[in-house]
Formats: C-alpha cells, sequence, structure tokens
C-alpha cells in the first residue's frame, strides 16, 4: 500500500506561543510576529520576513526576506 504525500498545509508545524513572545527580530530587537498564513515571522519595525521551517523560525538575516511597504498589510493577520 502506498502512501500520498501529505498536503504542505498539513506538513506545517505550529511555532509555540510562549516562544514566539520570546523572540525577537535580530536586526532591530523588537518582538515578531505570526504571518496570517503562520509560515513567517514578520519584523514590522525592519520591515523584514524570516522563514519557518518545520516549526523552527530562521532568525538569521541571511534567510530574511524584505518586505516592502505596501505588501505590509497583506503578510499580517487581520486584527478584531
Amino acid at each position: 500500500m502506498s502512501e500520498q504525500p501529505a498536503p504542505a498545509a498539513a506538513l506545517r508545524h505550529a511555532v509555540d506561543v510562549k516562544t514566539l513572545e520570546m523572540l525577537v527580530c535580530p536586526l532591530t530587537k523588537t518582538r515578531l510576529t505570526l504571518s496570517a498564513d503562520g509560515t513567517e515571522l514578520i519584523s514590522v519595525a525592519a520591515h523584514l520576513a524570516f522563514p519557518i521551517r518545520n516549526g523552527v523560525p530562521m532568525l538569521s538575516l541571511d534567510e530574511a526576506r524584505q518586505i516592502e511597504q505596501g505588501d505590509m498589510g497583506r503578510n499580517l493577520p487581520r486584527l478584531g
């Protein structure tokens, strides 16, 4: 019996809330926000997105991608 690979959403690992509260941007030392889709940590102050791989935040500036000012709202979760 062959197993089908799990969809990408099923492979995504969650970041622990307590861990998220302790993490800060390596550049600005400001708090990070989980992206709307849960795949990145966003530094609003630095306009950077750090990927989360297998539940582990990659907080290296080499791993980060730049977020344009106009795209910031699309990456952050909706509040209220």
